[in-house]
């Protein structure tokens, strides 16, 4: 395994096939070295959804799943019908090991939304709208993805703050009545590099 840390390039990355190309790469020890600074934000979703999503058993998809850390965190909080989507094929290999997901599949920005929309009770983001990830812009797709009664969960890290248009989405849709917010929490998220998150949960209308 490298000894090469990732952390520090994440939030840089301007590009999907940059974005790819970093992900596949740190795919081998992404869960040692974010396990390594505490990483808090996949439970932290998964026990706010717990309280809005009673049914366990209905379906989820963890939009940009990774190695499956969000997976595993939502299976601990009880939900068994998963399935996940992310745009590194090498992170989804580390997903499949995991064994917590129904059906995974590679996404391009194209492709990631090829299922009917109202297919899945809940989607969640787990640090995936981001700086240097997926662009304020995926809100919309995630909301247009799931029928009335369907909640979006998703996280903002600190550095996602410093870009105002990703709090701007989530206003206009507020704003327009496409959803409403049922929760919104700021905790940790990496606290060995002293970074936080907002959890928010939207519903869509």
């Amino acid at each position: 395994m490298s000894g090469k840390k990732f952390l520090t390039d994440v939030y840089g990355l301007n590009s999907v096939d940059d974005t790819r190309r970093l992900y596949d790469d740190w795919s081998a020890s992404y869960d040692q070295e974010i396990s390594e600074n505490g990483y808090a934000t996949p439970k932290r979703v998964a026990s706010a959804l717990s309280d809005f999503l009673t049914d366990q058993s209905a379906p989820i998809l963890d939009f940009g799943c990774g190695t499956g850390m969000s997976g595993v965190a939502l299976r601990s909080a009880g939900f068994d019908t998963l399935d996940g989507c992310d745009l590194s094929e090498q992170m989804l290999e580390q997903a499949r090991a995991k064994d917590v997901y129904q059906t995974l599949w590679q996404a391009t920005p194209d492709s990631a939304f090829s299922f009917d929309p109202g297919r899945y009770a809940a989607i969640t983001a787990v640090g995936v709208i981001s700086k240097g990830a997926a662009p304020p812009e995926t809100l919309d797709s995630l909301l247009d993805a799931l029928s009335p009664g369907g909640l979006l969960a998703f996280s903002f890290n600190d550095h996602t703050f410093e870009d105002p248009r990703f709090v701007a989405k989530v206003s206009d849709h507020l704003a327009r009545k496409t959803c409403q917010q049922v929760f919104c929490q700021d905790g940790e998220h990496l606290p060995g590099i002293n970074l936080r998150s907002t959890v928010y949960i939207l519903e869509r209308l």
